[in-house]
């Protein structure tokens, strides 16, 4: 399942989906992750949480970024939720129909796998296809 939170900058996108992280941690059995740009939530995220920096690693392609999640998956079988904030930063991607076929990939896998993605993107929501609009 993949749920996105999606506006202009400086709309809540990233308050909300701390709030949401914090609300995984106290619902969910499973581990909860969270992905961020740079190392801003560090303080904002309960401990609990496994908080990556994509900045520590080189989110050049989706193609990379397919690969990141299915070895976060590798390494622990037992994630109920990734949370990512500023999805669209991380890979410069600006090809709407691939960032839509992206999310239809995280959506299939999170299916199998029994795995929630929760994604915030700092884009227009009139600006999307409904391929991506499905997913808010």
């Amino acid at each position: 399942m993949v749920h996105l939170i999606m506006g202009l900058k400086g709309s809540g996108k990233t308050k909300s989906l701390v709030e949401r992280v914090k609300h995984a941690v106290e619902e969910e059995n499973g581990s909860v992750v969270c992905i961020e740009k740079d190392k801003n939530l560090t303080y904002d995220i309960p401990y609990t949480v496994r908080l990556v920096h994509a900045s520590d690693y080189n989110f050049s392609s989706i193609e990379f970024f397919k690969g990141f999640i299915s070895g976060l998956h590798a390494a622990n079988y037992d994630i109920s939720h990734v949370f990512i904030d500023n999805f669209l930063k991380m890979f410069n991607e600006t090809d709407m129909d691939k960032v839509a076929d992206l999310l239809d990939e995280l959506d299939a896998f999170g299916e199998k796998e029994g795995i929630k993605f929760t994604i915030s993107a700092t884009v227009d929501p009139a600006t999307v296809g409904d391929r991506i609009k499905k997913y808010c």
